[in-house]
C-alpha cells in the first residue's frame, strides 16, 4: 500500500492530525495523553513513526520508522498492514 493511499485513509478517519503530531515530534511534547494516544495509534498501526528521529520532552529519543524492525509497532510495515485490513476487511476501530 503507498504512503499517498494511507495518508488518504488516515484523512478520511482522523488520523492525520496524530500522524502529523508524530512526524514533527509535538506528540511527545504536549501533555502526556496525547502522547499516549498517539502511541496507541502506533501500536494498532494507524500512524506509523517518522522518518526522522526526534526526542521527547525528557530527552528521551524517539525512533524514525527505519530504527524499527518491519512489521512492529511504528514500522511502514505494521501501518501498510493496518490500513489494508482496514479497508479490506472493513475492520472497525475506536476513533481517537
Amino acid at each position: 500500500m503507498s504512503t499517498q493511499k494511507i495518508k488518504k485513509l488516515q484523512k478520511e478517519t482522523g488520523y492525520s492530525e496524530m500522524q502529523k503530531l508524530i512526524d514533527n515530534g509535538h506528540a511527545w511534547r504536549m501533555e502526556g495523553h496525547v502522547g499516549r494516544q498517539a502511541m496507541n495509534a502506533l501500536q494498532i498501526g494507524a500512524c506509523m513513526l517518522p522518518t526522522e528521529r526526534h526526542t521527547d520532552a525528557y530527552g528521551n529519543t524517539v525512533p524514525s520508522r527505519y530504527d524499527v524492525k518491519p512489521g512492529t509497532t511504528g514500522s511502514y510495515r505494521n501501518c501498510a498492514e493496518f490500513w489494508h485490513n482496514f479497508e479490506y476487511n472493513g475492520y472497525e476501530f475506536t476513533h481517537i
